[in-house]
């Protein structure tokens, strides 16, 4: 998956176990552990399951 906007399923939760807010993210990376790094904005990211990313717009695509 390369970087760009993504929404959050419902119930979704960061690595810390805590939900999150709903709203647009902007995917940053996903690291060699596997989580993935999301942003809502200069101040609010989130490493979550990648699992729990819905693409938004066709600037994400998945990488073979």
């Amino acid at each position: 998956m390369t970087a760009g906007n993504v929404n959050i399923k419902p119930g979704a939760r960061n690595h810390k176990g805590f939900f999150l807010q709903k709203g647009n993210y902007q995917l940053i990376d996903i690291n060699k552990y596997g989580w993935a790094l999301i942003c809502l904005d200069d101040a609010v990211c989130h490493y979550v399951d990648p699992d729990d990313l819905q693409l938004h717009s066709k600037s994400c695509q998945i990488e073979s």
